[in-house]
């Protein structure tokens, strides 16, 4: 399968994503620039982690306009694969290729850590390999990772199984303790409406090495490459 991963002036997790996915998992990548207007033959398109354009006006907000933006949203538009990571995931959402919109964290303040998710469905490429229920072990790395929309919205987001993975405890609680960063429903990752889009704010090529002592990651890219690839 072939992956390109786009760097943006303020991208940090763009090498990290091209690691996993290369070496980790032998797959071919293609690095893409943001003005770029071609993207490649890929498969896949993945939109990583850091602080497009400094983060300016709001995350994702100027990458959104991005050369590049204009070919990924086309190919989604026709059924490609696009996966949003972190500021990747803030970016979709800016785009209008995801629902909603992510706010500062209710602290205010940068949070890195791990985290737990406990995984809600089934019925997407990165899931299909991972039972509901399951629970992983992810860290994240944001200080705007508050995900909000209406409630109608998110009523719709709910009974549409659109929910992907939501932040619980070590036992799967999914608890106002256990939401790092204040968002509704404790919503860590989505799909939009026709399931080829992908949006999550924790970092799984931050746990996909053996080297970190830590695999769960590892999981999502599993799942994506056995339903492909089958």
């Amino acid at each position: 399968m072939k992956f390109g991963v786009i760097t943006f002036p303020g991208s940090n997790c763009d090498q990290d994503m091209v690691y996993v996915l290369e070496t980790i998992m032998g797959q071919q990548v293609e690095r893409l620039w943001h003005k770029d207007h071609d993207l490649k033959g890929c498969d896949m398109i993945v939109l990583p982690g850091g602080f497009s354009y400094g983060d300016y006006l709001r995350s994702g907000a100027i990458a959104r306009f991005s050369p590049i933006m204009q070919e990924v949203i086309e190919f989604a538009n026709q059924g490609g694969y696009v996966f949003g990571v972190c500021n990747g995931f803030q970016i979709l959402c800016e785009s209008g290729l995801l629902p909603g919109t992510l706010q500062h964290n209710e602290n205010r303040q940068f949070i890195c850590k791990n985290v737990f998710l406990r995984t809600e469905s089934r019925d997407s490429l990165l899931t299909r390999n991972i039972d509901e229920g399951t629970v992983l072990q992810v860290p994240i790395a944001h200080g705007e990772g508050n995900y909000y929309d209406s409630d109608e919205a998110i009523q719709r987001l709910e009974e549409n199984d659109q929910v992907l993975f939501r932040y619980c405890d070590k036992d799967g609680k999914v608890a106002l303790e256990n939401n790092p960063n204040g968002a509704i429903n404790n919503i860590a990752g989505i799909c939009n409406e026709k399931r080829n889009v992908f949006g999550m704010m924790p970092h799984p090529e931050r746990a996909a090495d053996p080297e970190l002592r830590n695999e769960d990651g590892k999981r999502l890219f599993e799942s994506i490459l056995s339903e492909v690839m089958a």
